[in-house]
């Protein structure tokens, strides 16, 4: 049962902008004590899809932490099993269960392939007012009292590439020679920027993280040492009633400080053949994985280029949406059109081949999804990308950024757009030195 606080204190509504800041600062440095938890922060942007203005899940009633294999059937069980609020992780490797693929890689983060858990305790905020949704109502007052700790500044780190610049044009231009021989149409390729014996504090990096590069889809996971410190700008897939909704960005284009400039960027961005080419590729292949779980004749393409800004770059956003055929369970619907289309290419199967034979790293949880499902039975969930990855008790910290390669595409300048898309974790972790 929702339990809402009415009193004035707890209405973020009367609370200025730096008292939220302040309130959601201590609600994770509280949530953060436990061994699991998990916290989103939408930073205020608003859409159609979204119930909350962030969710904070902590501590863990139940949990399962399963291997690619029987992994999405597993879920299934354990949802039905403890029916109501679940938080939990899909890993990119459970591709290899749904399609006859491998991951051959070293697994250095040592994320589950799959993990979720019913929380003991959850604090929502919708509409301005807090709720807290498990645990004792007054849970805002003891997050409240909390004193903000304060931390040394982290050392410096400077996180190295797994493949060199040389290296990265040359597999991207092999990769375009698939494409010329047609055995792919796009495919997204990625690589992995690490640092070994990282001692960071995950709960500051995520808090300058999310200063510097505040998105609709942030996030901060914790699972007994391991942390994913997300600023994710992606939904891959929620469902609301009987809706499906999923959100592939393909399109990326730098901010200016000049107002005129930005606007001109962003038009730009809008009316680049290329970036359209390679953005509707994507939105069929979501049509086509929709199409797994829909009702006949009820995918659509609700917003097709739509163009988003956030603080280091332009987006372009478009919305794929069905009707979900009411036999199946939303876990089904996940496993249907997973990994998401944004992540791998077209056709999907092939380019994930591809991918595993020319990227130098295991993505792991990266390029997967962490988010919710709620009692009524809908769900929601990011795609992990700009994201810090920490393993604490390895000290090894890692993040990938990568882009969409067609043949179209130019070495140089997919290396520039990655490097972009690196920007706001490479100066998150060098810190103010």
């Amino acid at each position: 049962m929702i339990k809402e606080i009415h009193d004035n204190y707890y209405n973020l509504t009367t609370m200025n902008a730096q008292e939220l800041i302040s309130f959601k600062q201590k609600a994770l440095q509280w949530a953060a004590q436990f061994e699991v938890c998990c916290y989103f922060d939408s930073n205020g942007y608003t859409d159609p899809y979204s119930r909350y203005d962030f969710l904070l899940a902590a501590g863990a009633r139940q949990e399962l932490n399963t291997a690619t294999g029987n992994a999405f059937k597993t879920l299934q069980t354990f949802s039905q099993e403890n029916p109501g609020w679940l938080f939990g992780l899909l890993s990119y490797d459970l591709k290899n269960e749904i399609e006859n693929l491998t991951s051959a890689k070293e697994n250095k983060l040592d994320f589950p392939d799959l993990f979720f858990f019913v929380p003991q305790y959850l604090v929502a905020v919708k509409n301005g007012n807090i709720e807290v949704l498990a645990g004792p109502e007054d849970l805002p007052d003891t997050i409240s009292r909390l004193q903000l700790s304060k931390t040394a500044p982290a050392p410096s780190l400077h996180p190295e590439p797994k493949m060199d610049r040389k290296t990265y044009l040359s597999k991207v231009n092999e990769l375009r020679e698939h494409i010329a021989r047609g055995d792919i149409y796009e495919v997204n390729f990625c690589q992995e920027f690490f640092a070994e014996n990282a001692a960071i504090n995950p709960y500051e990096v995520y808090l300058n993280l999310n200063k510097l590069s505040p998105t609709p889809f942030s996030g901060f996971f914790k699972l007994h040492g391991k942390y994913i410190l997300s600023a994710s700008p992606e939904r891959f897939l929620c469902k609301r009633g009987e809706q499906l909704i999923s959100q592939p960005i393909k399109g990326t284009a730098k901010r200016s400080h000049n107002q005129i400039e930005d606007e001109l960027i962003k038009t730009a961005l809008k009316n680049n053949l290329k970036e359209q080419a390679e953005n509707v590729m994507i939105v069929d292949l979501v049509r086509n994985d929709l199409t797994k779980s829909a009702i006949r004749g009820t995918v659509k393409v609700n917003e097709l280029f739509g163009i988003y800004s956030f603080p280091q770059v332009h987006q372009m956003i478009s919305t794929v949406s069905c009707r979900m055929n009411p036999e199946l369970h939303p876990v089904e619907a996940i496993a249907n059109t997973f990994p998401m289309g944004s992540m791998t290419g077209a056709p999907k199967v092939r380019a994930m081949e591809l991918i595993e034979e020319t990227e130098c790293s295991r993505r792991g949880i990266y390029s997967g999804a962490f988010g919710y499902f709620d009692p009524e039975g809908d769900f929601d969930f990011n795609v992990v990308i700009r994201s810090i990855l920490y393993n604490e008790e390895k000290k090894y910290l890692s993040f990938q950024v990568g882009g969409a390669i067609t043949f179209a595409s130019s070495a140089e300048a997919e290396y520039e757009e990655c490097m972009l898309k690196a920007s706001a974790m490479i100066k998150t972790l060098k810190g103010p030195h």
